[in-house]
C-alpha cells in the first residue's frame, strides 16, 4: 500500500498566507494540515508516501524530510497544474501495480483508515452535503456500491459528495483510464479530473464501495480554517508544549501553544493556536491561529489568521495577515 498526497495547488483562497507557505503547511490545532493527514495514514500502517508537489514544493520536501525521517518518501513535481487526475498520472512509475490510497492535501476526515486500507474492494469516502453541485458526487445503490461518479454536476442525482479520499486496488486500470482521458483531452471544468477516471473504471467493471466519513474539515478558506482549528483543538486535546507558568496570563482551553513562547499580561483562548517562538504581551487572543516567530503587543484578536514572522501592535481588530508583516495600529 502506497499513499499518494497531491499538494501542488497554489491555495489562492488562503492568500496572503499561501504566497509564502504551502496550504498544506498552514498551522492547525498545533499541527499542520499535512501532518494531520500523514499521521492518520502512518498510524494505520502506511509507510510509503508519494507527494505530488509544485508551488513552494521545496518547503513541503523540507517539512516531510525533517519530520518523518523514518518514512519512505517520493516527491513528484507537477509543474503544469492540470487537475488531480493529471497529478496522479505522474506517479505511475512509482506506484507500479501496488494498491494506493489517495488523500487530497487539504482533506482532513474522521474515518477508520485501517479498515479502508484492508478492504477487499476499492473504496471512496463520501459525506452528505446540502449543495452537491460544487463537489464530485457519487450515485450509489442501497448496498453502498457506487454506480456512477460525476464531477460538479449542474443537476445532481445524489447529495453524497466525494470528500477526497480514494482507496484503489485496480491501479493499472486507473492509470489506463487516466491515460485515455488525457490523450483524448477529456476535461471537466478545464481540468483532468480524478472523478472522471474513477467513473471510467466503474464503467469497465471495477467495484467501488462508499464509506461515510464522520467529520470532514474544510481547510480551504480563512473562515472554515478557523472553524476547523476550533473543532480539532477539542479533538486532539488542548496542549501547551513545555508550558511554563506564563507571567500574569490566563489560558482559556482549548489552546495549543508551541515551543519557546513568551507570554505575559495576556489572555489566550479559547480556540487559539500559537506557533513556536512567539511573543505575546498585554494582549487577548481567541478563536485565532498565530504563526511562529510572531510578536503581538497590546492587541485584541478574535477570528484572526496571522502569518509567521509578523509584528502587530495596537488596538482591537479582526485580521487576516500573511507572513513577514509589521503593523502598528497605535
Amino acid at each position: 500500500m502506497k499513499a499518494i498526497i497531491p499538494v501542488a495547488g497554489a491555495g489562492t483562497k488562503l492568500r496572503p498566507h499561501t504566497y509564502t507557505q504551502p496550504k498544506a503547511l498552514i498551522p492547525l490545532a498545533g499541527k499542520t494540515v499535512l501532518s494531520i493527514i500523514v499521521d492518520q495514514l502512518r498510524d494505520a500502517g502506511v509507510h510509503e508516501f508519494i507527494f505530488i508537489v509544485g508551488y513552494l514544493g521545496d518547503k513541503i520536501q523540507d517539512f516531510v524530510k525533517n519530520n518523518y525521517p523514518s518514512l519512505t518518501v517520493h516527491f513528484v513535481y507537477q509543474n503544469d497544474r492540470q487537475g488531480i487526475g493529471h497529478a496522479v498520472r505522474l506517479t505511475r512509475n512509482i506506484v507500479e501495480n501496488d494498491e494506493v490510497i489517495i488523500v487530497l492535501g487539504d482533506t482532513i476526515c474522521d474515518f477508520d483508515v485501517a479498515a479502508v486500507i484492508k478492504s477487499p474492494t476499492s473504496m471512496i469516502g463520501v459525506r452528505k452535503v446540502d449543495d452537491p453541485r460544487i463537489f464530485g458526487v457519487a450515485e450509489m445503490d442501497t448496498d453502498q456500491k457506487i454506480l456512477h461518479l460525476v464531477e460538479k454536476p449542474q443537476i445532481p442525482k445524489s447529495n453524497m459528495a466525494l470528500v477526497g479520499v480514494y482507496k484503489i486496488r485496480e491501479t493499472e486500470l486507473m492509470f489506463q483510464c487516466l491515460e485515455v482521458n488525457i490523450r483524448q483531452g477529456i476535461r471537466t471544468h478545464g481540468e483532468y479530473s480524478i472523478t472522471d477516471a474513477l467513473d471510467c473504471m466503474i464503467q469497465k467493471g471495477a467495484n467501488f464501495s462508499a464509506f461515510r466519513v464522520d467529520s470532514w474539515f474544510d481547510c480551504g478558506k480563512p473562515q472554515s480554517l478557523l472553524e476547523s482549528n476550533c473543532t480539532l483543538l477539542k479533538k486532539f486535546g488542548a496542549k501547551a508544549e513545555q508550558c511554563p507558568e506564563y507571567e500574569n496570563t490566563v489560558l482559556v482551553q482549548p489552546v495549543s501553544i508551541g515551543k519557546n513562547c513568551s507570554i505575559k499580561n495576556s489572555i489566550v483562548g479559547p480556540n487559539a493556536t500559537i506557533g513556536d517562538n512567539t511573543i505575546i504581551d498585554s494582549s487577548i487572543i481567541k478563536n485565532s491561529i498565530i504563526g511562529s516567530f510572531s510578536n503581538l503587543n497590546d492587541i485584541v484578536l478574535d477570528l484572526s489568521l496571522i502569518g509567521s514572522d509578523t509584528s502587530i501592535r495596537g488596538e482591537t481588530r479582526r485580521l487576516n495577515i500573511g507572513d513577514n508583516t509589521d503593523i502598528d495600529l497605535g
